[in-house]
């Protein structure tokens, strides 16, 4: 998709202060001096059976994009695609219930939709939010020395998988499904209040594709720890049965040539660093002196998985470092 966005005209409107040319999360748009609007848009098919969760799941992951830049959403639009022979009406109402949960727990109303005939059920949101043009949070302004820090553990998509196939238990089923829901909001608030560098949430393209847009556009490199990594307990064994999806195979050969991993760094690792989350957690870059207080926000408000997993480095190329 790079490739076919390099073909688009070039944005050349001054009221433009992020556009699809950055790589970021969301676009905005200055409607004046202190004011801007963040834009984002997401959807795609059930990750789990359940379609009162999936419709919680795919709201939380469409807000994602607003929390990750800093922004503040304010109104929703649902999209929503499904085959009327297979899919009965009741299942529709509970993934438009779910997501109406989800939105009403951010504070976001749903002011509109648009629905459609597709293969397979498909649902999502177009989100609206607000910010202080002065305040955008980049994927494109990390410093060297600063710290990386993971607010949700990964293995979200391994898992996803195993559910289709029916190869994890209910325990499992509902312990990723609380991770997919949790909103970044909380994560958001804190980075605001402490005040970072630069942040990314972290979704299809699994860690190392949405670390690699990050030190690209900072022109900087990053180290990160397998050890310090947050996992889903059984997405190891999953791994290393290789229970991947197709989107976590094409991410690592992706990464392969814009990382550097110390020797014995094994297979199902590299799957898991690369696996494609959905409503992952937000990767936040914050410098080394406010680490601790970052963390200690992230707690107080209830995010309890976030760990410092690395730090920025200076690296001309852009490359990054996986060590054990």
């Amino acid at each position: 998709m790079t490739q076919v966005l390099g073909h688009l005209p070039k944005i050349d409107n001054p009221n433009v202060l992020v556009g699809f040319n950055s790589v970021d999360d969301a676009g905005v748009y200055k409607i004046r001096d202190d004011l801007a609007l963040v834009q984002t848009v997401d959807f795609f098919p059930p990750v789990v059976d359940d379609p009162y969760d999936f419709g919680a799941i795919a709201a939380a992951n469409s807000l994602s994009d607003i929390y990750a830049m800093g922004g503040k959403p304010i109104s929703a639009l649902n999209l929503l695609g499904f085959p009327p022979q297979s899919v009965p009406l009741w299942a529709v109402d509970k993934i438009l219930r779910g997501g109406a949960d989800k939105a009403g727990e951010a504070g976001v109303p749903i002011i509109g939709g648009h629905t459609l005939k597709t293969k397979e059920p498909l649902y999502g949101m177009a989100v609206t939010g607000t910010i202080h043009p002065d305040r955008i949070i980049s994927n494109a302004t990390a410093k060297v020395g600063d710290s990386l820090i993971l607010t949700k553990p990964l293995g979200i998509g391994i898992i996803t998988t195993a559910i289709k196939k029916d190869l994890v238990d209910q325990n499992v089923v509902k312990e990723a499904v609380s991770i997919m829901t949790f909103l970044n909001k909380s994560a958001s608030e804190a980075m605001l209040e402490v005040g970072v560098n630069a942040a990314t949430d972290i979704t299809g393209y699994g860690l190392l594709g949405h670390l690699h847009e990050l030190v690209h556009a900072s022109k900087a490199g990053a180290k990160i720890y397998l050890s310090k990594v947050g996992v889903i307990g059984f997405a190891w064994e999953l791994a290393r049965k290789r229970v991947i999806p197709g989107g976590t195979l094409a991410n690592l050969k992706f990464a392969q040539d814009k990382v550097d991993w110390e020797e014995g760094i094994t297979e199902e690792a590299k799957f898991i660093l690369s696996d494609a989350q959905t409503s992952g957690g937000l990767l936040i870059v914050v410098a080394k002196e406010k680490e601790q207080k970052l963390m200690d926000r992230l707690i107080s408000k209830g995010v309890s998985d976030g760990m410092v997993i690395g730090e920025i480095i200076e690296d001309k190329r852009c490359r990054i470092q996986v060590k054990k």
